[in-house]
């Protein structure tokens, strides 16, 4: 994990160094909904790990490992650039929450939490100058088989 739920601060792990770098500040008022980190071993198309946004009741640490059950996940573009490159985030539940052990899968989520996570993301990326397009939904079996 990379970023805890309510940070105002955005840390990014550098396999070079195995540090994690203070890589940004949030425009103000604005924090991380959740935990949000990446998937160890993968790589997406810009080059990063795939992330994962970790669903929870509690914020853990930046280096934290989380064991994470995949319930699915939002398919995204984002601008790189000129061009428009995919940069998914998946949705995890720690083996540990009690509020959300009942999440199994995307339909689980509440729409308002969906909403909300779509908004901080294009809220997020807008500070950037870069613009988010949710392009589709994963299930949980769907989103397992992309991470491999």
């Amino acid at each position: 994990m990379e970023t805890p739920k309510g940070s105002a601060v955005k840390y990014k792990y550098d396999e070079k160094t195995a540090k994690f770098h203070l890589l940004k500040a949030l425009p103000a008022g604005m924090i991380f909904p959740f935990d949000f980190g990446f998937i160890p071993g993968t790589k997406g198309e810009d080059g990063d790990p795939l992330d994962i946004l970790i669903l929870s009741e509690f914020a853990t640490f930046a280096g934290c490992v989380v064991d994470c059950r995949i319930v699915g996940c939002l398919m995204a573009e984002q601008t790189d650039g000129n061009r428009m490159i995919r940069n998914d985030r998946f949705l995890g539940i720690p083996e540990q929450s009690h509020l959300f052990e009942a999440i199994r899968t995307m339909d689980d989520i509440t729409p308002r939490i969906i909403t909300e996570i779509l908004q901080f993301f294009k809220d997020y990326l807008k500070a950037e100058g870069k613009e988010l397009r949710i392009i589709g939904q994963l299930d949980s079996r769907q989103a397992k088989r992309l991470i491999q």
